[in-house]
């Protein structure tokens, strides 16, 4: 052979590397040998070394371990061996064959190929036992290295087969040859034994390992197949075809869902996160002695260190959750960002193709025909290979999504348990609770999108690139044209911010606003205030409105914008291109490869602007999660733990606040051990402030405060968590049935559970709503009795339990002989009753302590604490043997003639008056089962309806304790109604419209593009000028015409939907604020909220973007089969099996994921109600000291959610994967046939194959749009489903209006044979009830437990409808009037004081009618003018949510300031004796006996001495009256139920 052999691969191999006329200009084409065993062999073992370090990586990564030995990996193991042997033997055989003495040369190829792959192939083989042990079940490096070794050793197969046929011809013919083929014999067997080895490889590479034997979590029966899933399954994503098939067979259900992966779970993610965070926390403080080990997730407790540090750290700046982000989750999103790079490149080698294909197509007769089939395949290649990437690429995001979301929801609900006051001052819990469902929930959004910062101007950049091949600087007129949009855009994007800020601070008023008129519903209705609050909604909302139109309006201009870019930059390039110089001629190449990369631009220059306006948002939520993360913390070191002291408690001169001013000052108390000390004191005088104290809960401006030992605390409003009422007690301890037990009985709750409809797993509703006070109260002193803790702090327990309850609770739990005798305990009180047994007392005056002492040193000093006995038995509402215990008391430490006095008068005046409900002591205290509420009625109690009786609900145990209904998520596709009712909200015309102008917008682009062609084609266009000028105009007209129909076709579908959500909001609002009070019963308050919030806001902001997407999308595809078919018809052959193929994905992905999107927003809500339970309950959560236990509920509630979350990612991934597929089909078909179909018309083929490689991303979009429509048209059937409850009577009535103004004038009112009943299939509750009261009469109304006593109030407000006979007043039936005449002009005072936030003077006159005069004439008779006056702002002063800045009695007192504006003839005055000190009690009882002299009063009384002067007494029993007459009468009468009621309380 010449040795002149030209290149050094030449020598290398001792024959030519590569032939162009045999490879290329040929119709056979083929390669040598040489380059077939270099390059195709040498490129996969590159690959494979280049990439090797990912599965270093996913060996360190893995979370399990050792794998077994089974057929998969031994079989592996067997073959590569089996390669291994071939391998060695070749480079034996060609040492032995080749080189020394025989005459066939060695070349270096025979010595170094062998090596080569030897070595490869080794490093293969070393994975096989590491990735047993380290338990990684399959790899993509080896997968795809095979496959790169399997088809590229194709060639050399076809090369081989031929040269053999050669040898055996020569061996055949006749002539003997002294040829010695022994070695080319060799190679033969040896590749193909090799061959068969790569090809078993590939086979074996497509299966998984079998599962790991020791895994870090416990997999079970329900785990993941993607844990096991082989690499090929994967990124096909078949593993997910299982669920796909059950979701389309019938609806998935929770049951159906896989466990989520461990790496996505709270346990794995948070010890990184906060390990990033808690650095990122030290970093910003100057003096850095701290240095902590890593965040550990020691038993499952992670700890976020406070950004606000120690009082001393000066902080240089706000920790932000941005770089403990980046350096927890970047590593895959930096191999995300790897993807994205391959894909980048990808997407820019399809225009090459396509110009290739192009002049394939001009030169038709000279080329031979496989290169068009070449280029066809090439694309179909490139195209496929992008869908995998990109598939993969996505997942990765949202992985990163999923994490850092799950991330920031726990750093928040940590942050959460550990906020000081003043900072839970600044924001509401629903703004707290956004942070978690909006800020968080954003961060998942962008992430995906993230990438495209770098990406965009990349593409955009190597756009323009191939763009200056084609038609050079006339590029730049294009880019100039882009360049001067972007700030346009830019202005028109910080527009767009301004009022979406605006729009969510409207939103937040809003649910704020819902939230407390659905939480004060009752009372709203009682006063007949709806129409004030729906019209302060619907201000808000019309101003929200007002928002969103005109962000529409800026929308469909930035629309505008974006749809006339692409054209205007081809149209303002191609315009350049042509005029700059005569010889410039378009073709049919130039026109469309730039056309297609015009088309790539248009994604980039979309995205950019889209992605600032995304990052700007986020940015928001980023300050307000930082801003609330930064936030001041309770300081944990405010009390001491020190044993040394000589007491458990103790405060040394303590000086507190709530962050404002100073509430308390000088405070020094001792609680010793195992003694009792009360704090006494008026309202509002900082008793329970005292206790706060001690828990750490204010903020300790001076002093000591110490407590050693487990501290249990009954906070004054009882906190109970939407649980079980066991669970309640038990909170989070073991069950022991014997302490249990005794604690139930301790805490008198034996009765109660025993009626609940399940006993003690009863669920109880959010915020204990089924529950009367009193049980709430005992609940939560049953909690910290169970808790057994050292220390107790006990927040008036007794307020809403009445005395004989009250009694035996002090005796059996807190008294001296109590469960908790041997337990240090502080208890506030209002009652005098105890306070002999106390060992200490302390009285509390303005914040100060005024005197302490025990009992009879106390009464001794005959200072305030004298003057508070007296004041406080005056009232007279004390027990006559109580009080003679008092006196022995006070006698025995002799000299205190005045205060005996009183006590005498208080005796007497006790033995006349009696017990409403004289009920034993273990009676239960109310109860509202499923059978309606059975609520127990006592002394001192708040209560609320009491129904039915304990019998009837027996009877009602159908759905055992489950008050709630539970929410459902529908199930099934969305009825056509719930579309038709859109589309009748959203009008006829705009939906017509719509449609319409989309259809015009894509004949205008078809009509552009084709008119393109036609240029590029005309081969006159270079002579002529005028033709070309005459193309040019035509081309420009076209782009207008596109520009302005996209404009409105942006604008009608946004308007449209507004209109609707106007629409669809006013409805809800209505039929919420006119259903009857049984929906609210049973319907949490959260769920109705999450419709004005969520769905509201999908049916806002969501429906307007989907539904333009969609009919846009629909219209693309639509107009690119039209397209295709035109140039290439034979294509619409293939339209039909690839619409199949289509159909069924969508079909599959639309069933399974509409519901997975369901089961994900059911499972989102109770993350956060248990957050927002959690905020309100924080401080009884750190006084037990539970916070772990919180967050790993609220981490297993996330986990759960993401269990949803994850298959409706991998659903659109699933569904991407196969749609692009499609897509690909489409391509390769339009560019087969292009090529194939023998069509000569090139601007044609140009044209059909640009539009097919857009369609795969549009038909993903398709499916993607038209099942968001189908997740968010969910808002709206959810809000028609609430439209459509059922309502109460109607408000106004024509008939209403010829009532005189002054109505009721006499305000008599008439009983006759009333029924009435809860709810359908309820028993009666009023069985038939007669009597008649004359005007100005005042009637008290008594009877047991359950009689009925509040069921007569609803009645007459028809709160509850009657069943059976009529109530008149002043002779007119009020069932025949509207409900708002009725309400209006009867006044009540109810049991628990609503007050809604707003100016006070809202509060008292929503309607604004009333002067200013009146209103202080009224805070003047209710005793609160001086409180008023003292307020900065006097009427305007501002209420928090729910009058949390008032004291209990306050709010009292403003209910009744309520009654004497209003003044009507008929006053019922629903008793409230909860939490309110005796003075408050008696001022309203004073103001009443005064104010409303002249009108009928209805009392509901607990204590007889309010209605004893009363004129007459109703008793009533089980529904009906047994007695009607007047006091005296009734206690003559020694067989009357009034007299034994008496004698019951031995005051008879």
């Amino acid at each position: 052979m010449a040795e002149d052999t030209s290149s050094p691969m030449d020598r290398f191999c001792g024959s030519t590397f590569w032939n162009a006329t045999e490879t290329w200009y040929t119709n056979d084409p083929d390669f040598t040998p040489c380059f077939e065993q270099t390059a195709l062999v040498w490129t996969p073992c590159a690959f494979y070394w280049a990439f090797v370090i990912f599965d270093f990586y996913y060996l360190k990564a893995s979370l399990d371990r050792n794998i077994p030995w089974n057929k998969l990996n031994v079989s592996k193991a067997l073959v590569n061996l089996g390669l291994l042997v071939i391998t060695a033997l070749d480079l034996i055989m060609a040492l032995v064959k080749k080189g020394g003495d025989s005459e066939l040369p060695l070349y270096d190829l025979d010595v170094w190929g062998p090596i080569i792959k030897f070595a490869t192939f080794l490093l293969v083989f070393i994975f096989i036992p590491l990735n047993r042990k380290y338990g990684v079940q399959t790899t993509g490096c080896q997968f795809i290295f095979w496959f790169l070794l399997t088809v590229l050793s194709i060639p050399r197969c076809r090369t081989e087969v031929r040269l053999d046929a050669e040898r055996q011809k020569i061996l055949n013919s006749q002539q003997p040859s002294e040829q010695d083929f022994s070695w080319e014999e060799y190679q033969f067997v040896s590749f193909f034994i090799f061959f068969t080895f790569t090809s078993i490889m590939l086979i074996l590479n497509c299966f998984a390992d079998g599962m790991p034997r020791q895994t870090k979590y416990q997999r079970g029966e329900n785990e993941i197949p993607e844990l096991s899933a082989s690499f090929l399954s994967r990124i096909t994503y078949q593993w997910f075809d299982k669920m796909a098939l059950k979701g389309y067979r019938n609806p998935l259900e929770e049951k159906d869902l896989w466990d989520l992966r461990p790496q996505d779970s709270c346990s794995e993610v948070m010890p990184i996160f906060a390990h990033h965070w808690n650095q990122n926390v030290r970093k910003n403080y100057k003096n850095k002695a701290r240095v902590e080990p890593k965040a550990q997730f020691s038993n499952g407790n992670v700890t976020f260190e406070n950004p606000h540090g120690e009082k001393n750290g000066r902080k240089k700046g706000m920790a932000s959750i941005m770089p403990p982000i980046y350096k927890s989750f970047g590593g895959v999103f930096l191999f995300g960002a790897l993807m994205k790079l391959f894909t980048d490149t990808l997407t820019f080698a399809q225009p090459q193709v396509l110009s290739l294909i192009i002049s394939f197509v001009e030169a038709q007769e000279a080329e031979p025909e496989w290169k068009g089939i070449l280029y066809a395949v090439l694309l179909f290649v490139l195209a496929a290979a992008q869908t995998f990437i990109l598939g993969q690429y996505f997942h990765r995001m949202f992985i990163v999504g999923l994490r850092i979301r799950t991330a920031l929801i726990n750093a928040i609900y940590r942050k959460a348990l550990r906020i000081s006051n003043s900072t839970k001052k600044e924001s509401t819990v629903g703004e707290i609770v956004n942070l978690m469902a909006v800020d968080a929930q954003r961060f998942m959004e962008l992430t995906t999108y993230l990438n495209m910062i770098w990406s965009a101007p990349l593409q955009i950049g190597l756009a323009l690139y191939f763009l200056w091949q084609q038609l050079g600087p006339s590029v730049l007129a294009g880019l100039a044209v882009m360049i001067i949009l972007i700030p346009v855009n830019g202005v028109i994007a910080s527009r767009i911010k301004t009022y979406q800020i605006r729009q969510m601070k409207y939103k937040d008023e809003r649910v704020k606003l819902m939230n407390e008129v659905l939480s004060g519903i009752k009372v709203l209705k009682l006063y007949a205030w709806e129409p004030s609050f729906e019209k302060q909604v619907l201000d808000i909302r019309d101003k929200e409105i007002a928002t969103l139109r005109s962000t529409a309006y800026l929308n469909a201009g930035t629309s505008f914008l974006w749809s006339c870019a692409p054209f205007l930059v081809s149209l303002v390039t191609f315009a350049t291109y042509v005029l700059i110089d005569e010889n410039n001629v378009l073709d049919a190449t130039k026109t469309f490869v730039s056309l297609s990369l015009f088309n790539i631009l248009r994604f980039p220059l979309t995205m950019l602007p889209m992605l600032i306006t995304n990052l700007v948002q986020t940015q928001v939520s980023v300050n307000r999660i930082n801003k609330f993360l930064n936030s001041e913390e309770l300081d944990p070191n405010s009390v001491l733990h020190d044993s040394s002291k000589p007491h458990p408690m103790s405060i040394e001169n303590g000086e507190f606040s709530w962050g404002d001013e100073i509430t308390l000052r000088n405070i020094n108390i001792e609680v010793k051990k195992s003694s009792l000390v009360a704090l006494v004191g008026t309202v509002g005088s900082g008793k329970s402030s005292v206790v706060q104290a001690f828990l750490g809960e204010m903020e300790k401006l001076a002093g000591v405060v110490n407590t050693v030992g487990k501290l249990a605390y009954v906070p004054q409003q009882a906190w109970i968590q939407n649980a079980t009422v066991r669970d309640n007690i038990l909170f989070g301890q073991t069950y022991d049935r014997k302490r249990y037990n005794k604690v139930i009985d301790a805490c008198a709750l034996r009765a109660d559970i025993d009626i609940l409809s399940a006993g003690d797993l009863t669920e109880i509703g959010e915020k204990g709503i089924n529950l009367s006070g009193g049980q709430k109260q005992r609940i939560s002193l049953a909690r910290a009795v169970y808790s057994d803790a050292d220390l107790y702090l006990l927040d008036d327990p007794l307020s809403a339990v009445d005395a004989h309850v009250g009694k035996h609770i002090f005796e059996e739990v807190i008294g001296p002989k109590g469960m908790l005798a041997r337990k240090s305990r502080v208890l506030v009180t209002h009652g005098v009753t105890f306070l002999p047994q106390v060992d200490s007392i302390y009285v509390m005056k303005m914040g100060e302590i005024s005197e302490s002492g025990t009992f009879d040193q106390l009464v001794k000093n005959k200072g305030a604490f004298a003057d508070f006995i007296i004041q406080h038995l005056q009232e007279g509402n004390e027990e006559e043997e109580e009080l003679n215990q008092i006196k022995r008391q006070i006698s025995s430490t002799g000299d205190v003639p005045e205060l005996l006095g009183t006590v005498e008068k208080a005796i007497k005046l006790a033995r006349t008056e009696s017990l409403s409900d004289s009920i034993s002591v273990t009676s239960a205290d109310s109860l509202m089962g499923r059978g309606g509420s059975l609520r127990r009625r006592t002394k001192r109690q708040d209560s609320h309806d009491s129904v039915a009786s304990a019998a009837s609900l027996k009877k009602k145990q159908e759905v055992e304790g489950k008050l709630i209904e539970t929410e459902k998520s529908q199930t099934g596709g969305v009825e056509f109604a719930v579309y038709k009712h859109y589309i009748k909200s959203v009008g006829i015309f705009l939906s017509v419209a719509t449609l319409v102008l989309n259809f015009v917008f894509q004949a205008f682009q078809i009509g552009s593009n084709l008119w393109l062609t036609q240029w590029a084609n005309d081969q006159n266009v270079a002579n002529d000028t005028g033709l070309r000028d005459m193309y040019l105009g035509v081309y420009g007209a076209f782009g207008f015409g596109q520009g302005f129909t996209s404009f409105f076709s942006d604008l009608a579908p946004a308007l449209g939907s507004l209109h609707a959500a106007k629409v669809l909001h006013s409805m809800l609002l209505e039929n919420v604020l006119r259903a009857p009070m049984t929906m609210f019963d049973t319907t949490p308050v959260g769920r109705i909220l999450s419709r004005f919030s969520k769905d509201v806001e999908s049916v806002d902001q969501k429906m307007p973007q989907v539904i333009n997407d969609c009919i846009w999308c629909a219209f693309e595809v639509l107009a690119t089969i039209v397209v295709i078919s035109l140039s290439t018809p034979i294509f619409l052959a293939v339209i039909v099996p690839i619409a199949f193929l289509y159909y069924f994905a969508q079909r599959f992905y639309v069933a399974t994921s509409r519901q997975l999107m369901r089961l994900e927003s059911v499972s989102r809500s109770p993350i956060y109600s248990h957050f927002s339970e959690t905020v309100t309950g924080a401080s009884t959560i750190r006084a037990y000291n539970v916070g772990d236990r919180f967050i790993e509920e609220s981490d297993a509630k996330v986990d759960k959610n993401q269990v949803c979350k994850y298959p409706s990612v991998i659903a659109n991934r699933w569904l991407a994967i196969r749609l692009e597929m499609v897509g690909n089909l489409i391509i390769l078909f339009a560019s087969l046939f292009a090529v194939l179909g023998g069509q000569t018309n090139p601007g044609l083929v140009g044209l059909s194959v640009s539009y097919a490689l857009q369609v795969t991303q549009t038909l993903n979009w398709l499916v993607r749009m038209s099942s968001d429509i189908e997740t968010n048209i969910v808002s709206v059937e959810r809000i028609k489903e609430y439209g459509e409850t059922k309502q109460e009577a109607p408000w106004e009535l024509e008939q209403d209006k010829n009532k005189p103004k002054n109505w009721p004038q006499e305000g008599h009112v008439e009983f006759q044979n009333f029924q009435v009943r809860y709810r359908e299939g309820l028993d009666l509750v009023l069985r038939g009830v007669s009597f008649n009261i004359k005007g100005g009469e005042k009637v008290g109304i008594v009877g047991r437990t359950g009689a009925g006593k509040s069921s007569l109030t609803l009645a007459l407000f028809r709160i509850i409808e009657a069943a059976g006979g009529r109530i008149s007043i002043d002779g007119v039936d009020i069932a025949s009037m509207g409900l708002h005449m009725l309400r209006s002009r009867l006044t009540i005072i109810p049991q628990d004081p609503v007050l809604f936030s707003g100016s006070l003077r809202i509060n008292l006159d929503p309607f604004e009618i009333k002067t200013d005069d009146e209103i202080w004439k009224a805070l003047e008779l209710s005793h609160l003018k001086s409180f008023v006056k003292s307020l900065a702002a006097g009427l305007n002063h501002e209420i928090a949510e729910g009058g949390e800045n008032l004291s209990v009695g306050q709010r009292q007192l403003v209910c009744l300031a309520r009654a004497l504006l209003r003044k009507t003839k008929v006053l019922v005055l629903d008793e409230a004796t909860a939490a309110v000190d005796l003075e408050t009690d008696d001022l309203i009882q004073k103001t009443i006996r005064t104010e409303f002299k002249e009108c009928t009063v209805l009392t509901i009384a607990h204590r007889l001495n309010t209605i004893l002067d009363s004129d007459k007494v109703i008793v009533l029993d089980k529904g009906q009256i047994t007695e009607f007459a007047s006091p005296t009468e009734l206690l003559d009468n020694p067989k009357s139920a009034f007299y034994s009621m008496a004698k019951d309380a031995n005051l008879v």
